[in-house]
C-alpha cells in the first residue's frame, strides 16, 4: 500500500472529485434534455441497456435496472409502442421474447451519446492541454478504484453505451 492510499483523501481532494461529479451529472441531464419530450429517463436507461448489451430478455433488463419485472414491462411496452424497441422470439427458447433496438430507437441513443461526446469535447476544449494529459490517467485511476459493482451499477442507470468501456 503506498503512503497516500495510507492516509486516505484530503478534504480538498475529495471536493475535487465532488464538483467534478457534478459537471458529469450535468453532463447526463443535458444530453437527456434532447430526448426527454421522446421517452422518460427509465425508457432511457431500457434503451440505453439493450444498445449496451444487445439482444436482452425482458427479465435481464429487469435485473440490469434494479426494477421489478413488471416495471420493466411497463416500460418496455411503451418503447414498442413508440417504435424504439422490437420484440421477437428468442430462437433458444420460443417461449421468452428477445427485447432489440429498432432503427429509431439506435437513432435517440446515438442522439443522447453524440451530444454528451460533444459537450466533453467542448469541456475538455476549455482546458489546458497538460491539464487534460493528467485527466485521463487520473479517471481511468478512479474508474479502477471504484470496481465491477460500481460499473455494473452505473450500466444500469444507462450512463454508458457499447463504445464506453467504463463508466
Amino acid at each position: 500500500m503506498s503512503d497516500a492510499a495510507a492516509t486516505g483523501p484530503t478534504e480538498a481532494e475529495i471536493e475535487s472529485v465532488m464538483r467534478a461529479a457534478r459537471v458529469l451529472v450535468g453532463v447526463s441531464a443535458q444530453s437527456f434534455a434532447v430526448v426527454e419530450d421522446r421517452v422518460t429517463l427509465p425508457q432511457l436507461r431500457v434503451l440505453v441497456m439493450v444498445a449496451s448489451r444487445g439482444p436482452l430478455r425482458l427479465a435481464a433488463v429487469a435485473d440490469g435496472l434494479g426494477v421489478h419485472p413488471s416495471n420493466a414491462s411497463r416500460a418496455v411496452d411503451r418503447l414498442v409502442v413508440a417504435g424504439l424497441l422490437g420484440r421477437t422470439d428468442d430462437p433458444a427458447d420460443r417461449r421468452q421474447l428477445v427485447l432489440r433496438l429498432t432503427d429509431a430507437g439506435t437513432q435517440l441513443v446515438d442522439e443522447v451519446m453524440r451530444t454528451r461526446r460533444t459537450t466533453i469535447d467542448r469541456l475538455l476544449s476549455r482546458m489546458a492541454p497538460t491539464a487534460r494529459a493528467g485527466l485521463a490517467p487520473a479517471l481511468e485511476a478512479l474508474s479502477g478504484a471504484a470496481g465491477d459493482g460500481f460499473a455494473r451499477a452505473v450500466w444500469s442507470m444507462g450512463w454508458t453505451t457499447a463504445d464506453d468501456d467504463t463508466a
